[in-house]
């Protein structure tokens, strides 16, 4: 159990230093008891540290967001019955890469 206790009872949780432009960075976060108690459980059963865990965690949800944003731009939207418009039917990726980026300074 932490030795700060809030008011809602949840736990404030030194992170530690953190390396953020160039600098370190300490911070601290408040989290409900239960969770705290399972994370230190499972660093002790890892040989790890609180601080590890939560940065691979944090890492963890970014990354997956990141990669579901990646998903949602490089779905490939056709219409009708898919595939490319009759006027690309025939064109090679030159063409319609140049249409794509027509008017948009490249």
């Amino acid at each position: 159990m932490s030795p700060m206790l809030s008011v809602d009872r949840r736990a404030a949780v030194d992170m530690g230093s953190h390396i953020a432009y160039d600098r370190l960075m300490k911070t601290t976060i408040e989290i409900a008891d239960d969770l705290f108690e399972r994370v230190q459980r499972l660093a002790r059963e890892q040989k790890t540290t609180f601080r590890a865990l939560t940065e691979t965690g944090l890492r963890m949800v970014l990354s997956g967001r990141q990669r579901r944003r990646l998903q949602k731009a490089s779905l490939l939207v056709t219409y009708g019955k898919g595939g490319l418009s009759e006027e690309f039917k025939d064109s090679n990726w030159e063409r319609i890469r140049t249409e794509i980026y027509r008017g948009r300074g490249t």
